[in-house]
């Protein structure tokens, strides 16, 4: 009786900790920026979501885009999406970028063996970088500046 008990509490800390994994996740991951990507340098857009009409067609407007992002860290192309309300990005091919306040997220759809799940970048925004390796504009940097009175 005791070794079921045992097994219970086992498998209740072991719910317990995927299920605050899972809610650890609802507001997506922070990522380090440099450590997890390194030199990103830009390629092309690669698509532009419309929002869908209350009928169900699909409208004009663009609710975000995700472009094309050659990382040197991964090895490969990375896919990150930024709101439409952020002006269309027309950089040079391979021009060095930085992404602004980046979040892993994911999306899961059940399957009959389980689940399969997609991970996805999303960022405030996509600049590029200057000589000295900094952003080309300082438009997303906090704002320590203080007023007196």
């Amino acid at each position: 009786m005791r070794e079921v008990l045992l097994q219970k509490k086992t498998w209740k800390n072991i719910y317990n900790k995927i299920l605050l994994k899972v809610m650890r996740l609802a507001n997506g991951i922070i990522i380090d920026k440099e450590k997890t990507f390194g030199v990103l340098k830009f390629s092309a857009l690669r698509r532009e979501v419309h929002i869908q009409n209350e009928d169900g067609t699909v409208s004009e407007e663009i609710k975000e885009r995700t472009y094309d992002l050659k990382c040197k860290e991964k090895g490969r192309m990375i896919q990150v999406s930024i709101p439409a309300t952020v002006p269309l990005k027309e950089f040079d091919y391979n021009a060095e970028v930085e992404i602004i306040n980046p979040i892993a997220d994911t999306v899961a759809t059940a399957t009959f063996q389980g689940a399969d799940v997609d991970w996805y970048i999303k960022a405030d925004d996509i600049v590029l970088k200057n000589k000295n390796g900094q952003p080309a504009g300082n438009n997303h940097a906090p704002n320590n500046s203080q007023h007196k009175k």
